[in-house]
């Protein structure tokens, strides 16, 4: 379809693509700044593209709780560009080489640039450059802008000569220290760019572009994705998400959570948390509950950063690793892994990972887990939350993923990895394969192998669960609710008239462990041991 001449005028209007890849927000938006302010654009077409994400709502690969934070976040962002600018946010839905030349095609080679945000994934850098490539051939500029979700230019340090892959908190420590600025309170941080104001874009271009045949066919408008969002509730347990997709949340969680918590963010120690979540509250995390929108991109890390230097200016507060900043540099060091790293999602030919002899894929045993129907009311109410929100406590995967792995499954960390990218509301590719490589124990950087989480826990217990009262597991597993305290984490050792006056008898209404957890660590440990050993023969 060929552009209508009339909306340009008798100028030649200067047209740039901006494509909103993991920086779903208008905030600390170094690509629509620069669109902004460059001398070389008029006017802009914002566009997003979900490629393998559409209409997969019935399907396994995209959880519930996941697909719909990233429509909701997309209906944000929708919003926030109609009322700022007058724009409308063109979605798009399947290969991006071809959405994008699809979009040239319709606007007769009208388009004078592309810029995006970076992305660490191979399969996002190789279609970038591809897009580059094919941008080239046709006269048209593009620009790719590196630290927009990160605090880091990932690229420029994992390319540069001297490049050491980090391997612990002093290592990402040594590699901030490098690259920027410090003062007595931490590393100094740009400031987050402001919500720029003079963004142009013309409906009638907008038009042209949805209603040529060829960009039709990918075109996926607002209207049916907020239809899409409003199926997923209904279908839920629950009548909203606990997890509100979308810039404008983030930013009220980030006010409520940190900005107006100084005393928390300055006296907070990861390992210190409850992973039972708040007292009163299974719902509410003891952590900010900031990582999906982080990893969406609703929410900048940088703006993330300073308020809690904010926080810190002036004040006692902790350090890295333990603290807020602490998390967000091992955020960083993942990211450097997944860009340095071959195969960094794999367990073969990767230079990160022991080549451990895992067991045979046991279907049952991944099925009980996913479920939460292992018979370990912990694990099961951890995984039940999953399933249900989205979102889990940092100790509970600790918990679930060494459950899995080397503790008491003894199945392959991807199988694992493969259901939290698919339910995590906050999964992301380089942080998600890190942690799974970390907890179990096959990477670097892991904790010892022989350091099994118990995944019966008590007060005691470095998950730091609650265990007195145990309102986490009775509302996670309510087949246990009114079981004594005593009994909650090991239902089945408590005597049948228990049982029975609780109203939940064991292998009937709820399951038997589906392992001897002793026998199974013992087992484990030695297992682990061996290959271990055997590497160090090679």
């Amino acid at each position: 379809m060929s552009i209508n001449s009339n909306y340009l005028g008798s100028k030649k209007m200067k047209t740039s693509i901006v494509w909103f890849r993991k920086s779903i927000r208008i905030h600390d938006n170094p690509v629509l700044e620069w669109a902004s302010s460059s001398e070389d654009i008029d006017l802009i077409i914002p566009i997003y593209i979900m490629e393998d994400k559409w209409n997969l709502d019935e399907g396994s690969i995209q959880g519930r709780s996941r697909l719909n934070f990233l429509y909701e976040s997309l209906l944000d962002l929708d919003r926030n560009l109609k009322e700022n600018y007058g724009a409308k946010l063109l979605v798009f839905s399947g290969d991006p080489v071809e959405i994008i030349e699809s979009i040239i095609n319709s606007l007769d080679g009208k388009i004078n640039w592309l810029f995006c945000d970076y992305c660490s994934e191979p399969r996002s850098r190789d279609e970038i450059n591809k897009i580059e490539k094919n941008l080239t051939n046709l006269g048209i500029h593009s620009k790719v802008f590196q630290t927009v979700n990160t605090i880091l230019d990932i690229e420029k340090i994992t390319q540069s000569n001297n490049f050491i892959n980090p391997k612990s908190s002093k290592d990402i420590d040594r590699i901030f220290k490098k690259n920027l600025n410090i003062s007595p309170d931490g590393y100094l941080v740009d400031e987050a760019i402001p919500i720029p104001h003079n963004i142009c874009t013309d409906s009638l271009v907008l038009e042209t572009v949805i209603q040529d045949t060829q960009a039709s066919q990918y075109y996926v408008p607002c209207e049916e994705i907020r239809q899409k969002s409003e199926q997923l509730i209904l279908k839920s347990e629950r009548n909203s998400p606990y997890f509100p997709g979308g810039e404008r949340e983030a930013l009220k969680r980030l006010k409520k959570k940190v900005s107006e918590r100084p005393d928390f963010v300055n006296n907070f120690k990861k390992p210190k948390t409850f992973s039972t979540n708040e007292e009163g509250n299974p719902m509410e995390p003891t952590t900010t509950g900031l990582s999906p929108y982080i990893s969406h991109g609703c929410l900048s890390v940088r703006l993330v950063w300073n308020e809690c230097a904010k926080a810190n200016f002036n004040s006692n507060h902790t350090k890295p690793p333990e603290s807020l900043h602490g998390q967000l540099m091992f955020r960083e060091m993942f990211y450097l892994l997944s860009r340095s790293v071959e195969n960094w999602e794999d367990d073969i030919n990767n230079s990160n990972c022991k080549p451990i002899n895992w067991g045979e894929y046991d279907q049952s045993k991944i099925i009980a887990w996913e479920s939460g129907m292992t018979g370990f009311p912990y694990i099961d109410a951890m995984m039940r939350q999953l399933d249900a929100t989205g979102w889990m406590h940092h100790l509970g995967r600790h918990a679930v993923s060494c459950f899995l792995t080397r503790g008491q499954l003894w199945q392959n960390w991807k199988h694992g990895r493969d259901v939290f990218e698919r339910k995590l509301v906050d999964s992301d590719w380089a942080i998600n394969n890190g942690n799974w490589l970390w907890l179990a124990g096959v990477a670097p950087f892991s904790m010892p192998y022989y350091r099994v989480y118990n995944p019966c826990p008590d007060s005691k217990s470095s998950l730091n669960v609650e265990a007195i009262e145990a309102n986490f597991v009775r509302f996670w597993v309510p087949e246990l609710a009114s079981y004594p305290s005593k009994y909650i984490f090991e239902p089945h050792l408590a005597p049948l008239e228990v049982q029975r006056l609780s109203k939940c008898i064991i292998g009937q209404d709820y399951p038997l462990p589906i392992i001897d957890r002793k026998v199974s660590r013992s087992e484990n440990l030695s297992m682990f041991k061996e290959n271990v050993e055997s590497l160090k023969r090679m």
